[in-house]
């Protein structure tokens, strides 16, 4: 059965036919398929162009033809060429000719982009509620680790010292604007192409907006031929998957580091770690390189979708039909990868003793700076004296609580006999206290306002 088939008279080419169903993957598609053919099937009940009794048997045979889906019993067949094309042939087989009336107005351009819309709308609330539950991992790991000092980086060098609980509530804030994304995505995704027919418009008194309202939506489309052909919704959560999957190769790469014998400040579990096939003392962190693998296979979705758009003339056309796999195989293994990441979270083992055994003096040359400047020395000046004692300590063998006073004071007169109480770790933390410190009472805020956020 063809959707299109009245003005051809020989059969399609075996090898095109293949080329050109997309019943193979977008049959995933079936429940929002279905979702929008009942609200379409009232829409033209309430504009009298179906009776009450053939809109009953529509909405049943809908109905049934979901719950072969959702059990696993129906059948694909040979001439079912896309989702549309199976759920309408096999309506013909449930209810007869009355089935028919169901496409009046209708064309696969404004149901395919209404079907999009309402996938794309429950996937942002499967992401969302994956972040949350990793966000919410991040709060409980940095609340049962406050106090724990680690080394801080740049350019993956020793940098300043800061909060473990620090290090991880930075996760929590990108992805919580990865959920702000998402929300403005929703937005701008929630808005019903229904009855912009094939390009030119419905030429039937059907009710856009009650459609709209039915199927949760928030607006109905102002141009049909933009809303055929508009894919902006599908690139935009390709891009915010996107975003994610680089925020979680961003955790992945630091857990991966930090794992490594030569730091050893945290463990993966041992669910999620992996072991070598010939070395029998391997464990591999497997489960946070293969998510940093995939940030690769997702952010190319978002790079197929854009080269497909970009050369479309105006309206519908069937390069459209490359939008589908792409977005299933991002939210497919962001998902995914969010789950494992969860678990990653939850089963980290911290090595406090570690992490402090790997901070040095010299992480605290800008606290001797900020000492110097609280002496009335310009900053600018005050960092070059503290570079030459860091170039002393260097050139000497020695650390910087290890400077003779007299080498101290040629350098910088106002340095006084109190400079032991700045090279102190605890008190190089504590000092970082304004809003976004590394200061535990300011970490503890952070905390607080995170669980605020999630509504504990």
């Amino acid at each position: 059965m063809k959707l299109w088939g009245g003005r051809f008279k020989e059969d399609q080419n075996d090898v095109m036919k293949k080329f050109n169903d997309s019943i193979g993957f977008d049959n995933r598609l079936y429940s929002v398929d279905i979702q929008g053919s009942l609200a379409y099937a009232e829409a033209l009940h309430l504009a009298g162009l179906l009776t009450s009794k053939e809109n009953i048997s529509i909405q049943q045979g809908l109905g049934k033809i979901r719950d072969e889906f959702d059990t696993g019993e129906f059948e694909i067949k040979a001439g079912d060429e896309d989702i549309h094309t199976a759920v309408e042939r096999r309506l013909f087989e449930l209810i007869g000719k009355t089935a028919g009336k169901l496409h009046t107005g209708r064309s696969r351009n404004d149901q395919v982009a209404l079907d999009l819309r309402l996938f794309i709308m429950e996937e942002i609330k499967l992401i969302k509620h994956l972040l949350e539950e990793l966000q919410q991992k991040l709060i409980e790991k940095a609340n049962a680790h406050i106090n724990v000092i680690m080394p801080g980086f740049t350019h993956l060098q020793p940098a300043q010292p800061i909060l473990f609980s620090h290090w991880l509530m930075s996760f929590f804030w990108m992805f919580e604007r990865d959920k702000a994304r998402l929300d403005d995505i929703l937005a701008r995704t929630a808005v019903s192409p229904l009855g912009s027919g094939a390009l030119a418009g419905n030429p039937f008194d059907i009710d856009r907006s009650k459609i709209a309202e039915e199927l949760g939506m928030d607006a109905i489309s102002m141009n049909s031929l933009d809303a055929v052909s508009d894919r902006d919704f599908v690139a935009e959560i390709l891009f915010a998957n996107s975003l994610i999957a680089v925020h979680i190769s961003h955790l992945a790469e630091d857990i991966i580091l930090f794992s490594n014998p030569a730091f050893n400040y945290l463990q993966i579990g041992e669910a999620y770690s992996t072991g070598s096939s010939l070395m029998p003392q391997k464990r591999n962190p497997d489960s946070m390189e293969l998510a940093r693998g995939k940030s690769g296979r997702i952010i190319s979705a978002l790079v197929n979708l854009l080269i497909v758009l970009k050369g479309l003339p105006s309206t519908y056309n069937k390069d459209l039909q490359e939008d589908k796999e792409a977005l299933f195989d991002s939210v497919d293994n962001l998902k995914l990868t969010l789950s494992v990441v969860v678990g990653v979270i939850e089963s980290l083992i911290i090595f406090p003793e570690k992490m402090s055994a790997h901070l040095n003096e010299a992480m605290l040359a800008t606290d001797l700076a900020d000492y110097l400047v609280n002496q009335g020395v310009p900053f600018r000046e005050a960092h070059q004296k503290v570079g030459e004692l860091i170039r002393y300590t260097e050139e000497n063998s020695v650390s910087l609580s290890e400077i003779p006073s007299r080498v101290l004071q040629n350098i910088a007169i106002e340095f006084e006999d109190d400079i032991e109480k700045i090279i102190d770790f605890n008190k190089a933390i504590n000092k970082k206290d304004g809003v976004g410190g590394t200061a535990p009472k300011t970490v503890i805020k952070q905390i607080e306002l995170a669980k605020e956020i999630l509504g504990d």
